[in-house]
C-alpha cells in the first residue's frame, strides 16, 4: 500500500468513521461535539508560527505536559498548539493549561490530505512534535510539503507494532524518511525504526521522558490529610488504576478475597475511561459499600470501595494508597504507565500483558519494584503479602523510586534535539 491508496481507502471509509463517532457518542456524548474540527472546519482562532504538539489521548497528554512547560519557558515568544483525538484528552489538556494564554487547543483533523493541509495553513507551525507513535502519513507529508520539520518524541515501537508497519512498507518507509527527528526510548526501538526506513541520523536514543515525572511537593501531604480525615491512616488501602472492561470484576474478586483476611481493607478503583464510570459503579455497589470520589459522600469506616470517577486526579489517588495495581494488564490491552506509582515509592503489581511498557516494566521487575500476577487470585495474594510484610512493600517502593531517579534526563536530551530543529 502507498499513500495514494491509503488516502483513497480512508475516503471510502468515512461512512464507517461517522458511524464510529455516532456509536461512541451514545456512550460519551462529547464525541458528538466539535465534529467540524475533525475535518479542519470551524477551527478556533489561533496564533501562528509556534510549535504544534500532538498527543492522541489522556496518557500522551500527561506525558507531554513537562515537555510543553519546558518549551513555554525556553521559547517565551512562541505559542504552542496542542491537539488530541479524544474528548478525555481534550478535557485533560484544558485542565492542565488553564490560564496559560500561549497554549491553544483543538482536535487533530482526520488524516486526509485536504484536512491536514487546511489545519497546517491555519496554524502555520515552525515545528511539529508527535508524542510516542501516533504516525499519520498525510499529516507528515503535508508538513514536508510546507517545509515544517516533524519530530517523534518519546517514541516507542513494540515488536508487534513494528511487524504491523513492516507489512505496509510502501506507506511506512516514505513517511519515516520525511521525519526530522525520532527520539526513541530504547536502543532496541531505535533499530526497529531504522529497519522500517527511518534515516539513521534522525534516530536518537533519548530515553523515556516519563522518568522525568515531577511530583508536586504538596501532593503527599494533601493525601495524608485526606486519609486522616477518613480515619484511614491505619487501614490498608490499595488502588487498581486505569482498569479496562473485564478487569474491574477481577479487581472486585481480588478485593473480596482480601476482605476475608483484612476486613478493613479499602480498594480505590479507577476505570480508565469516563464513559464506564456509571457501569463500574453499579458493579461495585452490587457487592460492596461503595463511595464515588465525585460525590458528596465521605469515605467512612464501613466503606469498602472508593470509585475514582474524576479526571486529572490519578496521581493524587495513587498518593492515597499503600499498594498499586496498574490496569490494562490482566486483559490484553498492553498495560499503562507503572512509573506514576513508582515515583511515589509504591510497590507496583501488574498482570502479564505489559507490551505497551515492556522495557520499563522489565526494569522495574528486575529492580524488585514490580510484581507480576496472572489472575485475581494471584493479585489478592500479592496485595495480602504486601500488607502483612510492610518491610517488603517499602523495599519495593524504594527500588521503584531509585529506578526513576537513575533514568531521568530524557526530557533535556529531547529538548536539545528539538532546539536544533527550531533553529
Amino acid at each position: 500500500m502507498n499513500r495514494t491508496l491509503y488516502t483513497l481507502l480512508f475516503h471510502l471509509g468515512l461512512p464507517l468513521v461517522a458511524l464510529r463517532l455516532f456509536l461512541r457518542g451514545r456512550k460519551a456524548p462529547a464525541y458528538r461535539q466539535r465534529i467540524g474540527e475533525r475535518f479542519a472546519c470551524q477551527l478556533p482562532a489561533m496564533r501562528q508560527g509556534g510549535i504544534w504538539v500532538h498527543a492522541v489521548s489522556v496518557g500522551e497528554s500527561i506525558a507531554a505536559a513537562p515537555m510543553v512547560r519546558a518549551l513555554l519557558k525556553q521559547y517565551p515568544d512562541l505559542s504552542i498548539t496542542l491537539t488530541c483525538m479524544t474528548p478525555t484528552g481534550s478535557e485533560r489538556i484544558r485542565a492542565m493549561f488553564e490560564g496559560e494564554p500561549r497554549v491553544q487547543h483543538c482536535y487533530l483533523p482526520y488524516d486526509l490530505p485536504w484536512a491536514a493541509g487546511r489545519f497546517l495553513d491555519h496554524v502555520r507551525p515552525r515545528l511539529g512534535i508527535i508524542m510516542e507513535t501516533e504516525l499519520w502519513p498525510n499529516h507528515i507529508h503535508q508538513c514536508a510539503k510546507r517545509g515544517i520539520p516533524v519530530a517523534l518524541a518519546n517514541a516507542r515501537l513494540s515488536e508487534r507494532s513494528a511487524r504491523g508497519y513492516a507489512r505496509f512498507t510502501g506507506l511506512t518507509r516514505p513517511m519515516l524518511e520525511q521525519m526530522s527527528l525520532i527520539a526513541v526510548q530504547t536502543a532496541t526501538e531505535a533499530e526497529r525504526f531504522r529497519a522500517l526506513g527511518a534515516r539513521n541520523e534522525c534516530v536518537q536514543v533519548t530515553g523515556s521522558i516519563k522518568f522525568d515525572l515531577k511530583i508536586d511537593d504538596q501532593l503527599l501531604p494533601r493525601a495524608q490529610a485526606l486519609r486522616a480525615q477518613w480515619g484511614a491512616t491505619q487501614r490498608p488501602v490499595w488502588i487498581a488504576a486505569s482498569t479496562h472492561e473485564g478487569e474491574d470484576a477481577l479487581m472486585l474478586e481480588a478485593h473480596r478475597e482480601l476482605l476475608k483476611v483484612h476486613s478493613d481493607a479499602l480498594l480505590i478503583l479507577v476505570p480508565r475511561h469516563p464513559e464506564r464510570f456509571d457501569a463500574v459503579h453499579a458493579l461495585c455497589a452490587e457487592q460492596f459499600a461503595t463511595v464515588r470520589r465525585s460525590g458528596a459522600a465521605a469515605v467512612e469506616a464501613s466503606t469498602q470501595v472508593l470509585l475514582g470517577d474524576t479526571m486529572g486526579e490519578l496521581l493524587f489517588l495513587y498518593a492515597l494508597a499503600d499498594i498499586a495495581f496498574v490496569g490494562g494488564s490482566l486483559v490484553p490491552t498492553g498495560g499503562h504507565n507503572p512509573l506514576e506509582p513508582a515515583a511515589l515509592a509504591l510497590p507496583v503489581i501488574m498482570g502479564p500483558h505489559v507490551f505497551n511498557f515492556l522495557e520499563i516494566s522489565a526494569m522495574l521487575r528486575q529492580a524488585g519494584a514490580l510484581q507480576q500476577v496472572d489472575d485475581a487470585e494471584g493479585l489478592a495474594g500479592a496485595v495480602r503479602r504486601l500488607i502483612e510484610l510492610p518491610q517488603d512493600a517499602r523495599r519495593m517502593g524504594e527500588a521503584g523510586r531509585a529506578v526513576m531517579q537513575a533514568n531521568q534526563g530524557a526530557l533535556q536530551r529531547l529538548l536539545d534535539g528539538l532546539a536544533a530543529l527550531i533553529r
